[in-house]
């Protein structure tokens, strides 16, 4: 009996970590005086943009779509 509650909390709480979906991973930071631009795709395959985030020299932020856990950065000096 005890055997069988074991194996039922394990198969309980690996479904409940597989059905949880991750957040997306933190992008890091614009330097001061820089240009950024994050692109956010579907899934790791980076065929099907679905967002992204430009950092403009003056501070400015514009946004669009949604944001992912799978992204390219790309940073130019001002």
């Amino acid at each position: 009996m005890l055997f069988r509650r074991t194996a039922t909390a394990a198969v309980l709480a690996a479904t409940a970590f597989l059905a949880v979906p991750g957040t997306p991973a933190q992008a890091r930071a614009c330097k001061i005086d820089h240009t950024c631009y994050w692109d956010y795709y579907a899934d790791s395959t980076r065929t099907e943009l679905v967002g992204g985030v430009n950092t403009l020299c003056d501070g400015t932020r514009i946004s669009w779509g949604r944001r992912t856990g799978t992204f390219d950065f790309s940073e130019s000096p001002c």
